[in-house]
């Protein structure tokens, strides 16, 4: 996503922060990223004092690993809604990764480096073909990734039936994948990690500032030079680089994943990006925020089960999320515009 240097572009990013005058709206949009912080505060406040169970030690340190993995994928879903667009196509990635990784490596030791690689090449190509169809070639977003979504699901499921129904990822890669630091499983190491890469690139390089021009105004960042398309299906392909990552660190913590591997990143990656404080009209999100949603979402479905509840009230709520989310976004575009 490189483009040639224009001095006006600056004067873009900020407008989507700060709305009029620059100072109006730099309280709404913080607010916007602390509300998750606030609700996860409630959630653990009510957690300890009528079901403490839920937030023991114990308890917490089993669910960060799925907190870690939720965050990475969401964090790629809010790249997509930054600029504009949304990906449906994450649970195929996901299994898509995982199941090239089985069948490259072989479970050998000797070609972990090699199948990880390829599991990720594989991700990456669904996602420049994502960004293509739909920055290139202007196709609705969601049309185009709820059908390369289908197609790659029906080509992990032929490539997995010519794989040996007990296949699993090498040993060494799944005591990585199993493995703490400092009481914490490696996948949340690596969340923070990317999570703490994508902020800076974000916040503190031209890059970021241009990605988030292009989210916010696409004809201000277009009339200064920016090559629009290229943000957008970057977009895509940091995304999808993401969800690969997703696949391969999540074959590592099951050890033996079967093709519903990817099946609870379909609307957990957007309620988390929604809650998380992204902008579905694009330009604005912080992925701090994105990961503290991630946290919230699963300490609720942890919290659901010590309750005894099903698990179909967590999809009912992510429902609601985004469906909130889309309302606000799209109350926040209106007084953009009307500023």
């Amino acid at each position: 996503m490189t483009d040639t240097t224009s001095p006006q572009l600056t004067t873009y990013a900020p407008t989507s922060r700060s709305g009029r005058g620059g100072k109006g709206r730099v309280p709404l949009v913080q607010m916007q990223f602390a509300a998750i912080w606030i609700a996860l505060a409630v959630l653990l406040i009510l957690g300890a004092l009528f079901l403490p169970r839920s937030i023991s030690a114990t308890s917490i340190i089993s669910i960060l690993p799925f907190a870690g993995f939720l965050a990475i994928a969401a964090m790629g879903q809010s790249l997509v809604l930054m600029a504009r667009g949304i990906d449906l196509s994450v649970p195929a990635i996901v299994t898509l990764s995982s199941t090239v990784l089985l069948g490259t490596s072989g479970g050998a030791e000797g070609s972990i480096l090699v199948g990880t690689m390829m599991a990720l090449l594989a991700a990456v190509c669904v996602g420049v073909l994502n960004g293509v169809l739909v920055a290139w070639l202007k196709l609705n977003a969601l049309i185009v990734t709820l059908s390369t979504g289908a197609i790659i699901a029906g080509v992990t499921l032929w490539y997995r039936t010519g794989l040996p129904a007990e296949s699993g990822v090498p040993t060494a890669l799944a005591e990585f994948g199993g493995a703490r630091w400092l009481g914490l499983n490696t996948t949340v190491w690596i969340a923070i990690v990317l999570t703490l890469a994508l902020t800076v690139v974000l916040r503190r390089t031209q890059l970021g500032r241009r990605f988030e021009a292009v989210g916010a105004n696409p004809r201000a960042a277009y009339a200064t030079g920016v090559e629009i398309r290229r943000y957008q299906a970057g977009a895509f392909i940091a995304a999808s680089l993401l969800y690969g990552i997703v696949g391969v660190l999540l074959s590592a913590f099951i050890r033996n994943p079967t093709l519903d591997v990817g099946n609870p990143y379909l609307l957990a990656p957007i309620a988390a990006a929604v809650l998380g404080g992204t902008a579905i009209s694009g330009g604005i999100g912080s992925m701090i925020a994105v990961g503290g949603a991630a946290l919230f979402l699963t300490q609720l479905g942890q919290t659901l089960k010590v309750l005894g509840l099903e698990t179909s009230w967590q999809m009912i709520f992510q429902g609601v999320a985004i469906a909130l989310g889309m309302f606000l976004s799209e109350m926040q575009g209106r007084k953009r515009r009307g500023g």
